[in-house]
Order: structure tokens, then sequence, then C-alpha cells
């Protein structure tokens, strides 16, 4: 009897070793990896993060530097070989020279490709000088010309002659973070106002709900237009940046906002929330350290679903010509230069090349928000 008993403490040491306890953010990361797509929209999204965050040493041109000679110049092409005057073929990374003819009949530019210009290209090169991250001076870029008095357009030029990659390089920080910003301001105002509403209830549930109702019945682009138009033209133009951010982020706040009230009054006759106010917490502390705990997942699934509109938001803003303005470059900003027909004809990329950096990150951004939105939910299979 005795062994029968030893044999069955074993196998529970055994099972014991095996089992192992995961906690519900570990759980939330398991179901995440099975979203594969999810995954890869993570990564996407991390990489255009990188590259706002590295704007500069990507960017092989002064967003600002003008030319008229390569006014609507279009993109130039890389390749990988030249052939020598003995036929033979070198490897060469490179980019062909354009030249510029004037159509005096039609009055148009046309570039054509000049194939005894060799523009060699290569990585960490020299170029103009920046900061590295905002504090230490540096020449190297990534990848660029390797003589630093030629210019090559990858992706064409604007009306000015300014290169569009790195526009939209150096834009990629402004709209990407646009959206952070705006998210972090909804996700403040719309737990503070959403959680007074459900946990207290009554005349303030009241009175909040029907603000709510009021800012989501005004008609949104009415609604912005009237706040762009109060921003002073003498700005400097990061506070209008901000004031941008913040008119962006006064309607994403209230859906967040309804989101937590259904929470909290779901969650404020629990058992657990009972007893804490039994314990003598103060209402501060439940909803701090109960309430808001209990479902952060849902919460940081519901924000990285709503960056994507932000950045909708203020592209639509600024392509409007009532968000961003110039000298600020964003994907809002550059898609403005797109806005007539001659422009669209004469240099489509104009609008193609920021237009597809919007699409990619509209959608990677929320592939991602319904991955995490599906491993935050413990009814989601």
């Amino acid at each position: 009897m005795s062994q029968a008993v030893l044999s069955h403490q074993e196998d529970v040491d055994d099972f014991d070793d095996t089992v192992k306890v995961l906690g519900p953010w570990a759980l939330v990361w398991r179901k995440f990896k099975r979203h594969r797509l999810a995954m890869w929209s993570g990564v996407v999204v991390a990489l255009i993060y990188l590259v706002a965050i590295l704007g500069e040493f990507l960017a092989p041109v002064q967003i600002h530097d003008t030319s008229v000679r390569n006014t609507f110049q279009p993109p130039q092409a890389i390749h990988f070989f030249v052939t020598r005057e003995d036929g033979s073929r070198e490897f060469l990374l490179h980019a062909k020279g354009m030249k510029m003819e004037l159509d005096r009949v039609a009055l148009r530019r046309t570039f054509t490709v000049d194939e005894s210009k060799i523009i060699p290209l290569g990585f960490w090169v020299r170029g103009y000088e920046y900061k590295f991250l905002g504090l230490l001076p540096s020449k190297v870029h990534l990848f660029g010309p390797t003589n630093p008095r030629d210019t090559v357009y990858l992706l064409g030029a604007d009306r000015l002659g300014r290169d569009v990659l790195s526009r939209i390089i150096l834009g990629t920080r402004v709209s990407m973070s646009i959206g952070l910003v705006g998210v972090a301001v909804s996700l403040v105002i719309g737990v503070l106002l959403g959680g007074a509403s459900g946990y207290y209830g009554g005349w303030i549930d009241g009175l909040i709900q029907r603000f709510i109702e009021f800012i989501r019945s005004v008609p949104t682009i009415p609604l912005w237009m009237g706040l762009a138009a109060a921003i002073p033209l003498d700005w400097p133009p990061l506070r209008t940046y901000f004031v941008v951010t913040i008119i962006v982020s006064m309607i994403g706040w209230t859906t967040l906002a309804r989101e937590v009230r259904g929470k909290f009054l779901s969650l404020r006759n629990e058992d657990f929330i009972i007893a804490a106010r039994l314990d003598g917490l103060t209402n501060w502390e439940i909803i701090v350290k109960h309430m808001v705990p209990s479902f952060s997942s849902h919460i940081i699934a519901s924000l990285t679903l709503a960056v994507p509109l932000m950045i909708l938001a203020e592209t639509s803003l600024s392509f409007l010509g009532i968000g961003l303005q110039p000298p600020i470059v964003s994907w809002g900003t550059l898609l403005k230069e797109a806005q007539n027909i001659r422009s669209i004809i004469e240099a489509p990329w104009l609008l193609i090349a920021p237009g597809t950096m919007i699409v990619i990150a509209v959608l990677t951004l929320n592939f991602l928000g319904d991955g995490v939105r599906d491993a935050a939910d413990p009814h989601a299979h």
C-alpha cells in the first residue's frame, strides 16, 4: 500500500514539473503568435517606425533642397551592371543620369535617360550633415550617391525639384507619430471620462453621455475645419503640430469612452470590486488597481485599431489644406502636391509614392490591431 502511495506521489511530482502556469499576458502572446498575418504586420509596423526614428540617416537628400532643372523629374532606376568599352560587363551599383529637354510647342519638360552619365551608388556614404537621433552630428547616410555632389531621385522629384523619397522618409516621422500622440490623448480622456461615467453612474453618467452624443452628432469634416481655422497662421510648426494632434483626438476618444463605460458598468458590482471597497480602498485605487488592469488588454487592442484612424484623419486634414502646412512634411502634405490633374498627368509618382505608404501603414496597423484584439479576447478561438 505504501509502495503504491509512493509511486502515485512520484507521478504527481513528475506531473508538477511539466505543468507551466502562464499569466494573462503570456496567454495573450501565445494566441497572438498563432496569428501569422498579425505577426508579419507587426514586423512591417516596426520597420516603419524604425524609418521614422532614423529619418535623416536614411534620407539621401535634404528635404527642402530645390532644383529648378529637376522639376518633375521622373524616378531613376537602379542598375547593377555596366558595359565596358571592350564589351565586358562589370558589377557596379549605379543610376543613370537624366537629360532635360524643353518642348517649346507643348511648353513642357521631357526627360530622357542619359546612357553616358553613370552615377555610382553605395551604402554608408557621406552626404549632408545632420544630428543622428537628434544628438550626434554625422554626415553618414545608409544609401545614396558615392559622390556627395551627385543627386539621384529614386522616387522622382516634385514641382520644386525636391527629392520625393527623402520627403516620404521624413514625413513618416510626422504621420506615424501623430497617430501615437493622438491615441495617447484619446486614451487619457477616454479612460477618465468613460471610467467616471461607468463607475459613478447617475447624473455624472448622463452628463458625460450627452456630451459624447453631442460631439458624435457634429459632422467630422466641418468640426475639423472650424477647429483648424482657429489656428493662427503665424504659429511655429511644432505648436501647430500639437494642436492638429489634439484636433484629431477630439473625435477618437468618444468610442473608447463608451467601451470603458460599458466595462465599468459590468465590473462595478463584481465580487472582487465589492471586496476591495469593503477593504477600505478609495474609488481611485479601485479604478486604477483593479478595474482598468482587468481589461487593459482590450484597451490596448482598441488603441491599436485607433492608430490608423488617426493617421487617416491627419492625412485628410493636410490634404484638404486645413491640417499641417509647409514647411512641415507629412504624408498628407505630400499628397497635397498631387491635388490637380496636371500634376497627376505629368508626375503620377507624387500620388503613388505617398499613397502607397499610407495604404501599407493603415493595412498593417489594422491587421496588427485585429491580431491583438483576437488574442486579448478570451472567447476567441
